[in-house]
């Protein structure tokens, strides 16, 4: 079986896509939420165009946008910028001593 992924961020493959279709997720919120694509870090700005097509050609409905979710844990935009431990030790540095 080949594994043709259709979000990378949740690691979706198009097989899982065709088995959720044929157990009666047809339309692109449902999928979503059987799938579990466009949950992960892009929001879906990868692979919601390409999921709705998929689904459209195999009879569903893709009716955007989809209800986004964000991330399960928040993360500093320091944190993703590599930049957590300079903004750390420079909030250390401005802290009036105790």
């Amino acid at each position: 079986m080949s594994k043709t992924l259709v979000c990378r961020c949740e690691d979706v493959t198009l097989h899982e896509l065709d088995e959720a279709v044929s157990r009666g997720h047809k339309d692109l919120e449902s999928l979503k939420r059987y799938t579990g694509f466009g949950t992960g870090w892009c929001q879906g700005k990868s692979c919601v165009a390409l999921c709705a097509q998929l689904l459209v050609e195999r009879g569903g409905t893709a009716d955007l946008p989809i209800t986004p979710r964000p991330p399960f844990h928040p993360t500093r935009l320091a944190d993703l910028a590599g930049l957590a431990d300079v903004a750390d030790q420079d909030a250390k540095a401005n802290r009036p001593p105790h």
